[in-house]
C-alpha cells in the first residue's frame, strides 16, 4: 500500500473524481455543452465560450520550468489559499484529525482548518530569538492526530526565514506520519533556495509557492503547489475540473515571457534596496521601538503606539497592517514596501 494511503482520508483515496469533457484541441467540440459561438467583445485567444483545460499542459510546464522542478510534481490553482483548502480537505477528518502552525503566522492555515472542522495545534515561533522555529517543542506537539504541520518561509507576518536545517529534520521525523507544508510565498524576496530541490528525498514535504508577490500578478490568482506526483494524483482528485479561467491562463503566459521576468527581478531587487532604506528610518524614529529583519517585502515594525502610527499614516492617503491581533506581536504594524515615492510618503507621516 501507498504511504500516501496511510495518511490521507480514506474517503478521499476511496473518491471517483469527476469526469470532466475530454480535451482534445485538434476536434471540434460538441461534446460539452458550450455555446459554439463567442460573445461580442471576446478577444481572448481561445475563446471564453469553450471551457478551459483542466490543468493547463502550457502553464503546468512553465512553472515548472519557473520553479526548477518536474512537471508531474505540479498542481495549479487559485492562489494559495485554494492550495491550503485542498490538502485540508484530503488528509484532515473533521472532528478527528489536526493541523499544526506556528503563530504569529499567515492566518488562513486556521482558518481553513476550522472550515474543515479539524482541529488546530500551535507551536508558537520564538520571538526572543528573532522568531526561530522552536523545533522540538514543534515536534513534542505532533501527536498522533497531526496531518499537515505549515511552515511559512518567509514568514507572514515577522518577515523572516525559517533555518532550513530544522525545517528538513523536522520533516524528516515526520515521514509517514503527516506532511510538512513550507509556504514559500516570500522567497523571490530573500537569496534562500527553494526546498523544493529537497523533494526527491523527502516525499512528505509539500511546497507553496504564488504569482502574486514578487511577480505582480495578485490579481491573476495563480498559484502552484509542488509535491511528490502522488500527492498531486490525489489532490487532482478534489479540485474543480475548470480551476484556472482561459483568461488567466492567456495572461499568465504571456507574463512570464523572458523579457518579463527580467522586468519582475527589477522590481525584486528594487523593493530589497527600498526594504533596507525604509528600515533603517524607521529605526531612527522615536516613535519606534524595533524594525525586525526581514527577507520578505515588507517589515514588522514595533511601536509606542500603534494606534497613533496607523492614524498618522491614513492622514497621508496610505494604508498599512494592523499587526496587533496576531498572538504575541503587541504594538506591531506590518508595513508593506512600495514605491519609492510611497515610501518616502510614509516616512514623512510617521517622521
Amino acid at each position: 500500500m501507498s504511504w500516501i494511503q496511510d495518511l490521507a482520508r480514506p474517503d478521499i483515496v476511496a473518491l471517483k473524481p469527476y469526469d470532466h469533457a475530454s480535451w482534445d484541441p485538434t476536434l471540434e467540440r460538441m461534446h460539452a455543452n458550450e455555446l459554439p459561438w463567442r460573445m461580442l467583445g471576446d478577444d481572448s485567444a481561445a475563446g471564453l465560450n469553450r471551457y478551459p483545460e483542466p490543468q493547463p499542459h502550457s502553464l503546468v510546464s512553465r512553472l515548472a520550468e519557473l520553479y526548477g522542478v518536474a512537471p508531474n510534481t505540479v498542481l495549479v490553482g487559485r492562489g494559495s489559499d485554494e492550495a491550503i483548502d485542498l490538502l485540508m480537505r484530503a488528509f484532515c477528518r473533521a472532528g478527528q484529525d489536526s493541523v499544526l502552525v506556528c503563530p504569529p503566522t499567515y492566518g488562513m492555515y486556521a482558518v481553513s482548518a476550522g472550515i474543515q472542522g479539524a482541529k488546530v495545534v500551535a507551536a508558537p515561533l520564538r520571538a526572543e530569538r528573532g522568531f526561530a522555529l522552536d523545533e522540538q517543542g514543534l515536534l513534542d506537539c505532533c501527536t498522533a492526530d497531526v496531518k499537515l504541520v505549515f511552515l511559512c518561509s518567509p514568514n507572514n507576518p515577522t518577515g523572516n526565514l525559517l533555518d532550513e536545517g530544522a525545517v528538513l529534520r523536522i520533516t524528516e521525523r515526520l515521514a509517514g506520519r503527516a506532511l510538512v507544508v513550507i509556504d514559500e510565498a516570500y522567497l523571490e524576496f530573500s537569496t534562500a533556495a527553494s526546498l523544493s530541490r529537497h523533494l526527491a528525498k523527502l516525499p512528505n514535504l509539500v511546497i507553496l509557492r504564488t504569482l502574486s508577490k514578487a511577480h505582480g500578478l495578485a490579481g491573476a490568482r495563480c498559484g502552484t503547489l509542488i509535491a511528490d506526483p502522488e500527492v498531486i494524483a490525489l489532490l487532482r482528485k478534489i479540485l474543480p475540473p475548470y480551476a484556472i479561467a482561459q483568461l488567466t491562463l492567456e495572461a499568465v503566459l504571456k507574463l512570464l515571457r523572458p523579457g518579463q521576468l527580467t522586468v519582475s527581478r527589477a522590481h525584486v531587487e528594487l523593493i530589497r534596496s527600498e526594504r533596507a532604506r525604509v528600515s533603517a528610518a524607521l529605526a531612527n524614529f522615536a516613535r519606534v521601538k524595533k524594525v525586525w529583519p526581514s527577507d520578505s517585502n515588507f517589515v514588522l515594525t514595533h511601536f509606542i503606539d500603534a494606534g497613533a502610527a496607523l492614524s498618522l499614516v491614513r492622514e497621508s492617503h496610505l494604508l498599512i497592517r494592523d499587526a496587533r491581533g496576531y498572538p504575541g506581536l503587541g504594538e506591531a504594524l506590518r508595513i508593506t514596501i512600495g514605491s519609492v515615492e510611497q515610501n518616502d510618503r510614509l516616512l514623512e507621516a510617521l517622521e
